[in-house]
């Protein structure tokens, strides 16, 4: 079986995408911005999940 090093790099954006989009949709922010960020992190995954880090709603609901 042939792995390669981009492979593994793939695999790590899309999990790092699943984590942001479940705490995305967990936070307590508006629907439109769950949408909208939801969106970025899947048409962008690499540069979507960079902006939702350092700009992405924070509180989650309680």
């Amino acid at each position: 079986m042939n792995f390669e090093p981009n492979s593994l790099i793939g695999l790590i954006v899309l999990v790092l995408d699943i984590w942001a989009i479940i705490h995305t949709i967990n936070s307590a922010a508006s629907t439109a911005a769950k949408v909208g960020w939801t969106l970025a992190i899947l048409l962008l995954p690499v540069l979507g999940l960079i902006i939702w880090f350092f700009a992405g709603p924070r509180t989650a609901k309680t």
